[in-house]
């Protein structure tokens, strides 16, 4: 997978109400940057959620007995090649309460 650029779009109200409370200069280095901040925070969380739940289903998996990986890019494709891994949308739309909502 490539890195993934993304393009978000503040009105100048937006600029200004933000650059009210982030230190910012006319080039929005301040906003990027609070962006970019924001963004690792969120992926280093679901990291730690994911490396917690998923360690503890590997060892309590009686099936299991290959090492843990101890890197985060080979433990990550461990998991998400078991067949019983499933991403936030999967789950959702195999959710019961999600059944029916759909068309």
């Amino acid at each position: 997978m490539a890195n993934h650029t993304k393009t978000i779009t503040l009105t100048d109200d937006d600029q200004k109400m933000l650059s009210d409370s982030l230190h910012n200069d006319t080039d929005n280095a301040g906003i990027d940057a609070w962006i970019q901040a924001a963004v690792d925070g969120k992926v280093n969380n679901c990291w730690k959620r994911f490396r917690q739940e998923w360690t503890q289903k590997l060892m309590d998996d009686s099936s299991f007995t290959d090492p843990i990986p101890s890197v985060k890019a080979d433990f990550i494709a461990l998991v998400i090649a078991r067949s019983d891994y499933k991403n936030r949308k999967q789950r959702d739309d195999a959710s019961p309460k999600n059944k029916g909502l759909k068309g």
